[in-house]
């Protein structure tokens, strides 16, 4: 009996290629960072599931088909780039569809819970993620926004990471990205919401009175 070869679950999801990204800041202004901290992407560049389909299609069935895998995949790269889990501290996502798809396409498979909520629970975060999404050619860069996974408020770990891909996304598919980071921006010091004093128009005005 000859058996079936199965796709594999990359295959499966409609994922061509998968790109990873890494950088790491040593000198900023002159000197070393305190915390030098390494940022990264991993990012997918997938088949269009919708492509051609009417603008009132449910896009919920197939992201709900890849979007976990899309999760787990770039994910995984991440904890083991960065040097595990516990090393994230920064977290964001983004996604580019390619001109031939809505933007809608590329907002269905990152902005589910079978995509954001799994990001979360694989990079033991706790705050909603933000995010980046367009269309656009291939090569097209996205500014990827990031911050702490735990504490949304902590100002220091407002961070971007510039994610492109050269052959992707093509008219046809979608580029969809996750991105982390180990630490703060380089020498960060413009405090934290939480401790920021009550300012309004009215207070400024008194200030200046």
């Amino acid at each position: 009996m000859t058996s079936i070869e199965q796709p594999s679950p990359d295959a499966a999801a409609g994922i061509r290629k998968i790109v990873y990204y890494q950088e790491e800041i040593l000198v900023e202004n002159g000197s070393m960072p305190p915390v030098p901290a390494l940022r990264a992407t991993a990012a997918a560049v997938i088949a269009n599931p919708w492509k051609g389909t009417a603008p009132d299609t449910d896009l919920g069935p197939e992201a709900q088909r890849i979007a976990p895998h899309l999760a787990k995949a770039l994910t995984d790269r991440l904890i083991d780039g960065l040097g595990g889990v516990e090393e994230i501290e920064a977290f964001g996502k983004a996604a580019i569809v390619g001109t031939g798809g809505e933007i809608e396409h590329a907002g269905a498979l990152i902005h589910t819970p079978f995509f954001g909520n799994l990001v979360r629970e694989y990079l033991d975060g706790s705050s909603i993620i933000c995010f980046a999404d367009d269309r656009a050619e291939a090569g097209q860069p996205l500014v990827v926004p990031m911050w702490h996974k735990t504490h949304a408020a902590t100002r220091s770990h407002y961070q971007t990471i510039t994610a492109r891909i050269p052959d992707g996304p093509r008219a046809d598919e979608i580029v969809v990205v996750a991105a982390a980071s180990t630490g703060p921006r380089p020498h960060a010091r413009i405090g934290d919401r939480k401790t920021d004093p009550a300012v309004t128009s009215r207070t400024l005005e008194g200030a200046s009175a």
